[in-house]
């Protein structure tokens, strides 16, 4: 187990706000949610940073073509996102936008260290550019020959001549490869490490990160008519998030940071360039840069153009916040490419939310409501099988289930999860209360005492993952709001002290409710 006393920083993606956001932003921000949550959880003090990254070429193009400001354009995207954080309970610390003063000013301090280490200089940019991905292309990295040619992302590019900046990028090869030897885990999961020391291994060339095509940008200090490439600008916001250039604050005490959270797609710039101008500026580098899969809809990679891009907003009205975020943490092995589909997302929160963990809530509260008139009392003997369910319970949720989400193997930890939320109604089944209640009164109550403990680990173990319906279900079993952590699990008392409370159970209020595809929909799905 890590320190706690240790701070810990994580931030998503900067999104490029470029149109709103699709459910690939939505599965990021909830897998760095949900690791943040579990985090705080164990008693470190947390800081989540996400933004959007409203400079670059394209926002300019598309605000020029809608006839509007650029920040006019970049104020109704950015917005879209924050609304879209809101609505998925995503319980960020910072929201940075590229285009604040404050992250200019942390930009032009991170290029100022970069050319007083002699890594800048001024020469004649001629390359292949994409304007979608915002990032330069080497020829040998592209496909197709003409006009026809398209970048490793399958992005158009076009061949580009300007006045630019270059960042000494060539000089840091054996720097880099030494990082990457060095600290294994910096780059996760491994097949993404692996294709990142190809490409260095490969020869590093000096990178163009000015532009004068265009003005929409962080100004270039000292340089009139430059801005800075898209990419120096986008990376400084996980620094500028925590008051960077001032040292002496938030920066001070979070950075480097634990885990930068990224799409697959991206993972160059955050494990090539971004450690690179860190190196070149004499910063310390964060410690883990982990780039997730895709999702895929019904196994098909989403675009506009197939008609198959999907609202997160949209679904998560539809099926529920919680139940869309345990689906896609519990089906998708998290680094690895994952399918999902409207039928898949209602079998898995029925299965196991509604059916499972749900009714297991509902009918133990229930026959403690109906009979005993929800009293809660610690005096009664408990048998083996009652001891033998709390200690594996535990052993989940302090041991099995953070050793896993310690390694973002979030669909692991949640298995280890759903299987102890199986015991609990094997258990149950088999000590059938029902019948105890005439046979063996004090064995009944011996039972429901054991559910009512087992409950309460089974909530706050998973409450990272579905937070709104964890705190509706420990509201009801009179937990309060500071004992729902790593800590309350250790906590040996809470029983008896809740007992002696005098704290009675009421009728309960079902957490999960069933949820059900209109009809004909999904008919014939796998």
């Amino acid at each position: 187990m890590p320190d706690t006393k240790i701070p810990f920083y994580i931030t998503t993606a900067i999104s490029y706000p470029n149109g709103r956001p699709h459910i690939g932003h939505a599965y990021e921000a909830i897998a760095t949610d949900v690791m943040a949550r579990f985090q705080r959880a164990r008693g470190r003090d947390v800081r989540l940073t996400t933004g959007t990254d409203e400079h670059g070429l394209k926002m300019y193009q598309t605000a020029r073509d809608q006839g509007r400001p650029t920040i006019e354009l970049a104020d109704e995207m950015s917005g879209y996102f924050r609304e879209m954080y809101a609505k998925l309970n995503i319980s960020f610390d910072h929201f940075m936008r590229t285009s604040d003063p404050a992250h200019h000013e942390a930009s032009q301090a991170l290029w100022r260290a970069m050319e007083a280490n002699g890594d800048l200089y001024l020469d004649r940019y001629e390359g292949w550019y994409s304007v979608r991905d915002e990032a330069f292309y080497d020829e040998s990295e592209l496909e197709g020959e003409g006009e026809a040619r398209l970048s490793p992302q399958g992005t158009p590019v076009e061949w580009t001549v300007e006045e630019s900046w270059f960042f000494r990028l060539s000089a840091y090869q054996d720097r880099l490869l030494a990082l990457y030897n060095d600290n294994p885990d910096f780059i996760r999961p491994e097949s993404r490490r692996n294709e990142v020391l190809r490409f260095v291994e490969g020869g590093l060339k000096d990178l163009s990160v000015s532009r004068t095509s265009f003005d929409w940008g962080v100004p270039v200090p000292g340089s009139p008519g430059h801005v800075m490439y898209v990419w120096v600008d986008a990376l400084t916001t996980y620094m500028s998030a925590l008051g960077f250039p001032d040292r002496d604050g938030q920066w001070g005490k979070f950075w480097p940071a634990d885990i930068h959270m990224i799409g697959k797609d991206i993972v160059r710039f955050h494990t090539v360039y971004w450690p690179a101008f860190l190196m070149s500026a004499n910063l310390p580098l964060p410690k883990q840069v982990f780039g997730h899969g895709f999702l895929l809809n019904r196994g098909e990679k989403m675009s506009k153009s197939l008609g198959n891009v999907v609202d997160p907003m949209e679904l998560a009205e539809r099926f529920g916040v919680d139940a869309l975020r345990y689906y896609l943490l519990r089906e998708v092995s998290f680094g690895q490419d994952g399918s999902y589909s409207a039928e898949a997302i209602v079998r898995t929160a029925n299965a196991d939310l509604a059916n499972s963990f749900g009714n297991l809530a509902q009918r133990s509260l229930s026959m403690i409501f109906k009979n005993l008139d929800g009293k809660i009392s610690a005096d009664y003997t408990p048998a083996q099988d009652d001891t033998d369910l709390l200690v594996d319970l535990h052993a989940m949720a302090t041991e099995r289930l953070p050793r896993e989400f310690e390694q973002l193997a979030f669909s692991v930890g949640i298995e280890d999860w759903i299987r102890a939320v199986f015991a609990c109604n094997q258990y149950v089944d088999a000590q059938a209360p029902w019948a105890l209640r005439k046979t063996d009164p004090e064995r009944m109550r011996a039972v429901l005492m054991t559910l009512f403990q087992a409950v309460r680990t089974l909530a706050i173990a998973i409450r990272p993952v579905v937070p709104a319906a964890a705190d509706k279900l420990l509201d009801q079993m009179g937990i309060a709001e500071d004992a729902r952590d790593s800590a309350a699990l250790a906590d040996t008392d809470w029983f008896a002290t809740l007992a002696a409370s005098g704290f009675t159970v009421g009728q309960p209020v079902p957490i999960f409710p069933r949820l059900e595809l209109p009809e004909g929909e999904g008919e014939g799905e796998a």
